[in-house]
C-alpha cells in the first residue's frame, strides 16, 4: 500500500500543474473571489476527475479507447469550451467592484458557491483530454496494480488528493495577490482568461479536425523537450 501511495504522489503534482483552462480560472476565482470560492471552484473540478476516472475503470479499454479519440467529441467539446469563452471575454465589463470589497469577496451566497462548483464541473468535463488522462494512467498502471479494486482505490485516492492539496496552496498564494488587484488589472486579467479558454477550444477543435497532424505536431513537442533539457 505504501508503495502505491508513493507512486500516486508524483502524478498528483503533475495533474496539479498542467496548464489547461482549469489551471488559470482557478487561479483567477482564487484572486478575485477568495479561498473559499475558489475551494468550491475546485471541487466541481475533482467531481469531474473522479467521473471520468470512474467511466475509464467500469468502462471495457476497447470502447474508451474509441470514445477518447472520437474527433466530434474533441469537436463539441472544444466548441463549448471556446463558446464560453467568447462568451465571457464579451460579457465581461470594467465596472467591477475593488477586490477587498468585503461583500464581493467573503460574502459569497450559497447559490453562488454551487455555481461555483458547476462551473468547475463543467469546464473540466467539456475537455475531452481530460478523459483520455484518466484512460492512460488505468492502461498504464492497472496491471501493475494488478487490477486489485483497493491498490486503485489507494493509488488513484492518492492522486487527488494530492493534486487538491496542491490546488489548495496555489490558491492560498493566489489569494495573497487580491490586494494588487485593481479593478484595471482585474478587467484585464479575466479578458486574458477568456482568450486562453477560447485557445483551449480551438486547440481542442484542431484535434477532431486534424488528428493525425496535432499527433505529428505534439510528438515533435516531445522529441523537442528532452534534447533542450539535455543542452
Amino acid at each position: 500500500m505504501l508503495q502505491d501511495i508513493l507512486t500516486g504522489i508524483p502524478l498528483g503534482l503533475f495533474l496539479a500543474f498542467l496548464l489547461g483552462p482549469v489551471f488559470f480560472v482557478l487561479l483567477e476565482t482564487a484572486a478575485i473571489k477568495g479561498f473559499k470560492a475558489a475551494v468550491f471552484f475546485d471541487i466541481g473540478v475533482i467531481l469531474a476527475d473522479i467521473f471520468f476516472l470512474s467511466i475509464a475503470y467500469l468502462g471495457t479499454n476497447k470502447l474508451l479507447n474509441s470514445i477518447k479519440d472520437d474527433p466530434a467529441l474533441f469537436i463539441f467539446g472544444g466548441c463549448v469550451m471556446a463558446t464560453y469563452g467568447v462568451i465571457t471575454f464579451v460579457k465581461e465589463k470594467k465596472a467591477i467592484p475593488h477586490p477587498d470589497d468585503e461583500e464581493g469577496i467573503r460574502k459569497l451566497k450559497k447559490g453562488a458557491l454551487f455555481q461555483l462548483t458547476i462551473k468547475g464541473f463543467l469546464i473540466n468535463f467539456v475537455n475531452i483530454g481530460v478523459l483520455g488522462f484518466w484512460l492512460g494512467l488505468i492502461i498504464v498502471f492497472g496491471p501493475q496494480l494488478e487490477m486489485d479494486p483497493n491498490r486503485l482505490f489507494v493509488f488513484f485516492s492518492t492522486v487527488i488528493i494530492t493534486y487538491f492539496v496542491i490546488d489548495l496552496l496555489k490558491i492560498l498564494l493566489a489569494k495573497r495577490l487580491n490586494h494588487k488587484l485593481t479593478p484595471n488589472r482585474i478587467y484585464r486579467l479575466k479578458r486574458g482568461i477568456s482568450l486562453l479558454i477560447v485557445i483551449f477550444g480551438l486547440v481542442l477543435v484542431c484535434r477532431g479536425i486534424f488528428p493525425s497532424e496535432m499527433g505529428q505536431l505534439e510528438n515533435s513537442v516531445e522529441n523537442v523537450m528532452p534534447t533542450s533539457n539535455e543542452s
